[in-house]
């Protein structure tokens, strides 16, 4: 399980305050290099994640792992009149905070420093919750997944947007290629933080993935449990709802 897994190998601190130290280092280039490693290709994922909450027409929105705010600033394309990002690292935070300002929507999006396994809302809070390449980076995946459920409101949708890894020929050779060989050759060239990248691939070909993770999230309570996935498997969207 990911949950082993840490960027910093020689690092006393837990996952998740390495997690937080890996993010607020890599904050001021991360949109850029995230945008080179995936080819572009998120966007249209990030998109189709918009698609299935606006369907829901949610008036409240929590983006979980918000990072720099890119999923957060697409969810004011819906109908929600209050959208938080919630994350554990002040640098990404700072980062997303200036595009929201730029946008113009500081009046609807605002940033929450906290953690997600302990979130400082109330139960049922809120119509739809979004993670987009954060789910692995829980240190305890049950207890974020509980934390999510309890403020989810009944009837209301979690969309999980992560890596998973290609099952057929090529495209499983080719992705093992790239993530064992590529990717972190791009985060040594264009990152101060080499181990940051390492992690992030090791991360990502370990970490459950399609009807695997889709009984983790029915384990953990929710319900109508969904995988879709996108680009020959390199990613998949996964969505579910609460009773």
């Amino acid at each position: 399980m990911s949950k082993n897994i840490t960027p910093y190998k020689s690092s006393t601190l837990s996952k998740k305050d390495q997690i937080a130290q890996m993010f607020d280092t890599i904050s001021g280039n991360y949109d850029g290099l995230n945008r080179v490693i995936s080819f572009g290709i998120d966007v249209k994922w990030r998109k189709k994640v918009l698609a299935l909450v606006s369907k829901k027409n949610p008036k409240t929105v929590l983006d979980i792992a918000t990072g720099t705010g890119d999923l957060a600033l697409l969810m004011a394309e819906t109908s929600a009149e209050k959208i938080i990002g919630l994350d554990i690292s002040a640098g990404m935070l700072e980062v997303g905070r200036k595009k929201i300002t730029n946008a113009n929507l500081s009046n609807k999006i605002e940033m929450v420093l906290a953690d997600s396994e302990a979130m400082p809302f109330e139960d049922n809070s809120f119509d739809a919750i979004t993670v987009a390449f954060g789910i692995r980076n829980f240190e305890h995946l049950d207890l974020g997944l509980k934390e999510i459920l309890r403020v989810l409101k009944p009837n209301g949708i979690f969309v999980v947007l992560e890596t998973s890894n290609p099952t057929k020929t090529p495209y499983k050779q080719g992705y093992s290629l790239y993530t064992k060989y590529l990717l972190p050759l791009i985060g040594k060239i264009f990152s101060k933080d080499k181990a940051a990248y390492n992690y992030l691939s090791e991360s990502a070909s370990v970490f459950p993935f399609g009807e695997a993770l889709n009984n983790i999230l029915r384990k953990n309570g929710f319900i109508e449990v969904l995988a879709e996935p996108q680009t020959f498997g390199v990613a998949t969207i996964y969505s579910a709802s609460k009773k």
